[in-house]
C-alpha cells in the first residue's frame, strides 16, 4: 500500500513518501527512505517493486553524477527528468522496471519544478502529483486545498492532511512517512511523521 506524493510551492518543492518495505502480507521494515538525493538540488521519489525501485533510482543517481563529473556542470531538473524517462522507455521494450517516479528539483534560472514519470515512461511537468493507493486520497485533498504560491507552512499543513486522510481511509495504511524539501538552499530532509518506530536491535557482545 505504497504512497508517494509531492507539490510545488512558491519557491520550493515538497516530496513525501511512505517508509514501508512490504512484500505480500509481510512488513519487512517501516523506516525505508524511498526519496533519493540525485544531487544537491534534486530528489527522486519512487514507488513500485522494491528491487526495481532501488536498482533504477541508484542507476539514475549514478548517471546524473557521471554527467556532472564528465562535463563539469549539473543536469537541469528538466534534463534529468527526460533522461529518466528515456531510460524507462528503453527498458520498457526489453526488461521493464515496475517503478513510478516523482522527480523534483530547483534550478537557479527556472525555480522549483516537479515531474511525474510512470512505469510506461509517461512524462509530465506538474504542480502536484501522487502515486500508489494513497494517491486516491492525496489527489482529492490537493485538488481541494492546493493553490499556487503556497508557503512552506501551508504546504506542510496540506501534507499532514493528506497523511491523516491516508491513515484514516486506507485499509492497510503505511504508518510512517518521510518529508523532504528542495529550495534554493538545496535538498534536505524536513521531518518524519511516525506512528510506529523500529525496535532497537540489542548489541551483540563478543
Amino acid at each position: 500500500m505504497e504512497c508517494v506524493f509531492g507539490l510545488v510551492g512558491s519557491d520550493f518543492v515538497i516530496v513525501v513518501a511512505d517508509a514501508s518495505a512490504v512484500n505480500s502480507i509481510l512488513v519487512h521494515k517501516t523506516n525505508e527512505d524511498k526519496i533519493m538525493k540525485l544531487d544537491s538540488h534534486k530528489l527522486i521519489a519512487a514507488s513500485g517493486e522494491s528491487g526495481d525501485r532501488v536498482q533504477f533510482t541508484e542507476f539514475i543517481q549514478k548517471n546524473v553524477a557521471l554527467y556532472h563529473f564528465r562535463n563539469g556542470i549539473p543536469l537541469t531538473t528538466a534534463a534529468a527528468a527526460n533522461f529518466t524517462r528515456g531510460e524507462l522507455a528503453t527498458a520498457l521494450r526489453k526488461n521493464p522496471y515496475m517503478v513510478n517516479i516523482l522527480l523534483a528539483g530547483f534550478d537557479r534560472e527556472t525555480g522549483p519544478s516537479l515531474y511525474y514519470i510512470d512505469y510506461i515512461a509517461t512524462l509530465h511537468k506538474v504542480d502536484k502529483g501522487a502515486f500508489g493507493y494513497g494517491s486516491f486520497f492525496c489527489l482529492s485533498m490537493m485538488d481541494r486545498h492546493y493553490h499556487s504560491g503556497m508557503s512552506v507552512e501551508e504546504a506542510v499543513e496540506l501534507v499532514d492532511k493528506c497523511i491523516m486522510e491516508i491513515r484514516s481511509r486506507l485499509v492497510v495504511a503505511p504508518p510512517n512517512f518521510v518529508i523532504k524539501i528542495i529550495d534554493r538552499d538545496g535538498a534536505r530532509e524536513y521531518a518524519w511523521r511516525e506512528s510506529v518506530k523500529e525496535p532497537q536491535q540489542p548489541s551483540l557482545r563478543v
